[in-house]
């Protein structure tokens, strides 16, 4: 039998399956009946750097395509930022460097087959496919290799891969937010392909202005469309305000929640949630703690300043009830200050379960479906039901359809 060193470990080649690595999450699944209920993963990852050798010939632009071709073929530089991390723990997650020694059917794209596999074996239903290492694009000192480099990542993801998926995975496209013409363009050109439910933005950028007038094109595009927005956040440990930590996990612990509070607050005291009222907009792998904080935050400054907020006819907090939050990675060391979490964010409507696999703190389904002071509503709407209802998901089985009805997210 083969065996790989694994760090000073040496591992079979079938203990680095999917299947054989989530099996615990299986016995979870059948435990718990999840086929009974329709799961949606709203936040899961691929590692598109593997694909580089099909994605960077859709790039438009001739020398920036050769520019980034030639590097890519002599390793000479990496085509998206990376800062510095220790996401792979270590070494201690053998999914990381062992993961090219998966054997997959050469008959099918391999991201779409390990893909099946993880969700086969927790219980999910469908999944929300994004990028990983262009949650980085946005710190490119380009803006031009930034618009070339979604460009390419949107043609083959809807050309190559998401047509091979048979409709378990849909996702939300990266958009090149540096330049609001491009992202337009993108827009209007992937808007309406088969498995698109939305656009992303990788908010580690700090210089980003959303509310900026530059961008109203495109808000209204999508919304016109009937898509949703996603943002989602990340560390980086290069942002100046993070300079003086001095551990990664304190990067991890407030970047992820620093980039989204800090969109989400420009979102909202300038008063896009009026503007662009039908535009579902959902803040992704942020986990929960910063929302109740941010809502107490800017209802108190809105009370002393109201005037500085013209376009508010609320206060802050019952704009972001009515936005959409991802789960992962959910605080889970104090049960009292998550239940008051998930009501203050009327979480049984509003709340999407994400797992953010196969990232090294991922969450089960579990990590919802245990939670004791849910009601089996809630359960459905936040694993999968409200997922369903914004993204247009079908159920997969009679009792799926059956519960979808139940609980409201689909009509009869």
């Amino acid at each position: 039998m083969d065996l790989i060193s694994d760090r000073g470990r040496r591992v079979t080649v079938e203990e680095l399956n999917t299947t054989k690595l989530l099996a615990h999450a299986s016995q979870q699944a059948k435990a718990r009946k999840y086929s009974d209920m329709l799961i949606v993963d709203c936040d899961a990852h691929h590692y598109e750097n593997e694909n580089f050798s099909e994605i960077l010939p859709y790039m438009e632009n001739d020398v920036l395509r050769q520019l980034t071709m030639s590097g890519q073929a002599k390793s000479r530089h990496t085509i998206v930022p990376r800062g510095v991390g220790y996401q792979d723990m270590g070494g201690r997650v053998t999914r990381y460097p062992m993961r090219s020694s998966e054997k997959t059917p050469p008959e099918r794209m391999r991201d779409v087959e390990l893909g099946e596999r993880w969700m086969d074996a927790m219980g999910v239903d469908y999944s929300c496919l994004f990028p990983t290492g262009m949650l980085n694009v946005g710190l490119h000192p380009m803006k031009e290799m930034e618009v070339e480099l979604c460009w390419a990542y949107n043609r083959w993801l809807t050309e190559r891969v998401l047509p091979a998926t048979e409709g378990r995975m849909y996702s939300m496209l990266s958009l090149p937010f540096g330049d609001p013409k491009a992202s337009l363009r993108q827009v209007e050109k992937f808007g309406g392909c088969k498995g698109v439910t939305g656009f992303m933005i990788t908010t580690v950028r700090s210089d980003m202005a959303v509310h900026h007038n530059d961008y109203m094109k495109v808000y209204r595009a999508i919304e016109e469309r009937g898509l949703g927005l996603a943002f989602h956040s990340g560390p980086n440990w290069g942002e100046p305000v993070f300079k003086s930590c001095n551990r990664f996990f304190s990067v991890h612990a407030l970047g992820f929640t620093w980039y989204n509070i800090l969109h989400c607050t420009n979102w909202v005291v300038n008063g896009l949630c009026e503007r662009f009222p039908k535009l579902p907009v959902l803040w992704v792998e942020s986990g929960l703690a910063w929302i109740p904080f941010l809502m107490q935050r800017l209802d108190h400054e809105y009370m002393l300043r109201p005037s500085e907020a013209p376009l508010l006819k609320k206060k802050p907090s019952d704009y972001m009830r009515d936005m959409y939050y991802s789960s992962q990675p959910m605080e889970v060391q104090d049960l009292g200050a998550m239940e008051c979490t998930f009501r203050m964010i009327n979480a049984e409507t509003q709340l999407l379960y994400s797992s953010d696999y196969p990232h090294w703190d991922f969450d089960l389904p579990s990590t919802i479906y245990d939670l004791p002071f849910l009601s089996d509503k809630a359960k459905h709407n936040i694993l999968g039901g409200t997922a369903a209802r914004l993204f247009g998901l079908q159920p997969r089985n009679e009792k799926q359809r059956q519960n979808l009805i139940k609980y409201g997210n689909l009509a009869a």
